[in-house]
């Protein structure tokens, strides 16, 4: 079956997007850049562009809604300076969204074979400013070059946020995360403005994932 992924893509951010209270011109056009479809299966084509949880190979995670993806690029739109962190990578296509707008995104995935899968895709898409690793990231993640970050990105649910994960931000940093359980959760946006003081903005309700968390060795891939 063939489907015209422009059309669909079109009605995806007219319809789905834009109505979801996403305004910002930058994020709605790096929707068109970075294809969502290159980050799914073949035989989930058809249902890409849906809104709906999208499965990742034969595990529990999944890509979350369009919508969604997109007011948590718009909350957090890097700027060309940042170092962003993000917990999750599920197919990789947030870390590819982030890149867009960063000087470099780290994403940690737990499941070695999504972590396969998310390289695979942005080396597809020719995205040179992510590196995967393999690891828990729930509670924070330290690289020798870097223990903290412009932004980090949370791709999953939390019963809340480990107070490591906010010392990892800069001060002036964004952390979002999806905070509680069913049958709602909350989107916040965590911003560092000192040494000890955090300001937590709720954004929307929705309900997502919760994160996969367990104590594994970490690994790191670099394309």
């Amino acid at each position: 079956m063939t489907i015209n992924t422009t059309n669909f893509r079109h009605k995806m951010i007219e319809q789905q997007i834009r109505p979801w209270s996403v305004t910002d011109l930058q994020v709605l056009e790096t929707l068109n850049v970075i294809k969502r479809e290159f980050f799914a299966t073949e035989a989930q084509l058809p249902l890409v562009f849906s809104d709906i949880f999208l499965p990742i190979l034969d595990t529990a995670e999944v890509m979350l809604e369009p919508k969604i993806e997109a007011r948590v690029l718009q909350a957090l739109k890097p700027n060309g300076r940042d170092i962003v962190l993000e917990i999750g990578t599920g197919s990789g296509y947030m870390a590819a969204l982030l890149a867009y707008f960063a000087k470099s995104v780290t994403t940690v995935e737990i499941l070695p074979t999504l972590a396969d899968f998310a390289i695979s895709n942005l080396n597809k898409c020719r995205i040179p400013n992510v590196k995967v690793e393999l690891g828990d990231g729930s509670e924070g993640w330290h690289l020798a070059s870097n223990n903290t970050y412009d932004i980090i990105c949370i791709s999953g649910g939390l019963k809340d946020v480990p107070t490591a994960l906010q010392h990892q931000l800069t001060i002036g940093g964004r952390l979002f995360a999806f905070v509680g359980e069913a049958p709602v959760m909350s989107a916040v946006l965590i911003t560092r403005l000192s040494h000890d003081y955090f300001q937590t903005q709720a954004l929307f309700e929705t309900l997502v994932p919760m994160l996969t968390s367990q104590q594994s060795q970490a690994e790191v891939f670099e394309f």
